[in-house]
């Protein structure tokens, strides 16, 4: 019968054709009508409506509040929400920038996890540079939850923690990838990724609405120095069940092709210690302190050549004795010395590691270039190798070390002379494996300025996500999740808190301006002595003037400053105006003026009033 049918099938248009057919019906009476007849019945009756997708159900939403990490570099922190229950993915700190004077150190403001701190279940953590863990000890101190993070990560914190009496205070749990931690009614699940530290992971947040995964920083290299590759495959069972977000590492999302292995540097390393540049040299190879792998690189290439390896910089040193602790550092015996008994051998037979790649004024290798070093004096037999490329901004600065080392004789290996560095962060080839494998239904880059945002968005678009369900967003708004949409519920306080020594907070836009300005402009000091019942001037009034001008040389301008202050006090007191504050403005602004007037600079001027 089925094969009749088949049969049928393939030839029924000469079938319905055949006259015999019609011939037969009307002899033995067949009221039926023909085929070709049943047919065009058939095609006339109207066209059945397609059935419709059932609709998305709604479900519990989660929200997610970026509190920094977006539109800057660094201070990464990520705040989830869900029900009753919330946690924190990373609490970083970021670096200040030229026009912060002064200070040390930039933090997320706090203000609202303080507030919902009843709420907070623990701090989760992707991997251990400054940038992801260096907020924890000043937060810790205003809301103790628990910490999650890898062995190595956790490592690292624990230094933090001592330096600000916390150690033993916080509960730290140490994870594993592929490992899922239950919060409320959440879970995170830790991805292995690859980066320029070791132990860095993905996180892959089960909620009531659905799966979101948060990269922290990634790449993909296929030939790690240290421990397996990153975890692809469940990058793609995750996708394949349904991701209903992704937040990805947008900090190479402007390069494009693929970030190379980190072998390649160990590769260049080689090639430059058999140099015969280098074999009669100290070699002296600035990188960051965090790059484990770099270092272990270094001290393999050292092994090989037999040389001894002693490090300098507060951070490099805490570092590598961590790592070493904790078995992530393989350091053959005898091989590592003190930086203070570099002396004590022949300078061919000396590696020294040290911090300083950018350029920061206060770092080993700034004070190796300016002679300020205890330990280490550079000269002509020196080979320097700096194992990093500028973080944008600090171009100068390393500009600047370079140009002093090379002063002192030594060759300096630097940038792009040979491959000395690779990120640890994905560029656009690896950017979008992570967007096809996850395939998120909606998409949320993160860890960048704003233009590596938006470029990570474009690239995302390109890869068929709906433009609308895109998204830059902003540090402080809350971004909710139900399943079916991505909306902005408002916004949450947010922003940057300054650290400048042991104050912190206390050093704001204003202070900063006022630091701003004695710097461009320099101080003005105002000073008279008025009778309390009369209100004639007594004495003065005295200008002192310290990095606006030479008074010697401008002595006709503080002269008629002088006037200028005299006519400011007898006008108050003509006018009978008895208040110091409204009598100090008054002084103030119309001494700027007349000083603008006359040298288009605006210093700071802080008039001193006393009566006697």
């Amino acid at each position: 019968m089925a094969m009749q049918e088949e049969r049928n099938g393939r030839h029924g248009g000469r079938t319905a054709e055949k006259k015999p057919v019609r011939r037969n019906a009307a002899k033995t009476g067949n009221t039926r009508k023909p085929p070709v007849k049943r047919q065009a019945a058939k095609q006339s009756q109207p066209a059945k409506k397609p059935a419709k997708k059932p609709a998305e159900r709604r479900r519990q939403p989660v929200r997610i509040i970026p509190l920094g990490g977006l539109g800057e570099v660094g201070k990464n922190i990520t705040l989830y929400e869900c029900g009753n229950d919330a946690f924190l993915v990373d609490c970083g700190m970021m670096f200040p920038d030229e026009s912060m004077l002064g200070v040390d150190s930039v933090l997320p403001d706090y203000t609202y996890l303080e507030q919902i701190k009843d709420r907070l279940r623990g701090i989760f953590l992707t991997h251990g540079h400054e940038d992801h863990i260096g907020g924890l000890p000043y937060f810790l101190q205003k809301v103790n939850i628990p910490l999650y993070g890898t062995r190595l990560t956790l490592g690292l914190v624990e230094g933090k923690l001592k330096e600000h009496g916390l150690l033993g205070k916080v509960k730290m749990n140490v994870v594993k990838p592929r490992q899922t931690v239950r919060v409320g009614c959440m879970a995170v699940e830790f991805i292995r990724v690859n980066h320029s530290i070791p132990d860095a992971v993905a996180m892959a947040i089960h909620t009531p609405a659905g799966v979101i995964i948060q990269t922290g920083d990634f790449k993909i290299d296929y030939t790690p120095i240290e421990g397996e590759m990153i975890d692809l495959a469940r990058f793609a069972e995750l996708g394949s069940r349904g991701v209903l977000c992704l937040l990805s590492d947008s900090t190479n999302a402007e390069r494009p092709g693929a970030t190379m292995s980190e072998r390649k540097v160990g590769a260049s390393f080689e090639t430059l210690f058999n140099t015969e540049a280098a074999s009669s040299r100290r070699i002296i190879v600035a990188t960051f302190a965090s790059n484990i792998h770099r270092i272990q690189q270094i001290i393999d290439a050292a092994r090989r050549h037999d040389r001894k390896v002693a490090v300098s910089g507060r951070s490099m040193i805490n570092v590598v004795t961590r790592a070493m602790e904790l078995g992530y550092l393989r350091v053959p015996d005898k091989l590592l010395i003190d930086i203070e008994e570099i002396g004590r051998y022949p300078k061919e037979k000396v590696v020294l590691i040290t911090t300083g790649s950018q350029g920061e004024p206060m770092s080993a290798l700034s004070r190796i270039a300016s002679g300020d070093h205890r330990q280490v004096r550079v000269s002509d037999e020196d080979y320097i190798i700096i194992s990093a490329t500028p973080i944008p901004g600090n171009e100068k600065h390393v500009t600047r070390v370079v140009n002093d080392l090379l002063k002192l004789g030594a060759e300096v290996i630097y940038e792009r002379m040979y491959e000395i560095h690779v990120s640890g962060h994905a560029c656009q080839d690896e950017l979008r494996t992570m967007l096809a494998l996850t395939k998120p239904k909606f998409f949320l880059p993160v860890h960048g300025e704003y233009k590596h945002l938006k470029k990570h968005a474009d690239l995302a678009i390109g890869l068929g996500i709906p433009r609308e369900n895109v998204r830059i967003a902003e540090i402080g708004q809350v971004l909710e999740l139900d399943g079916v949409e991505m909306k902005l519920a408002g916004t949450v306080p947010a922003g940057q808190v300054l650290v400048d020594g042991l104050s912190v907070g206390d050093v704001g836009s204003i202070v900063l301006r006022d630091r701003k300005r004695l710097a461009e402009d320099g101080l003005i000091v105002v000073t008279a002595v008025i009778d309390r019942e009369t209100r004639m001037l007594v004495s003065g009034p005295n200008i002192v003037s310290r990095g606006f001008v030479y008074v010697r040389e401008s002595e006709e301008l503080m002269a008629e400053a002088e006037r200028i202050a005299v006519g400011a006090l007898k006008h108050c007191r003509d006018h009978g105006i008895r208040d110091w504050g409204v009598m100090r403005v008054h002084l103030r602004d119309t001494l700027s003026q007349f000083i603008y007037r006359k040298t288009k600079r605006s210093p700071m001027i802080l008039p001193v009033i006393m009566e006697v």
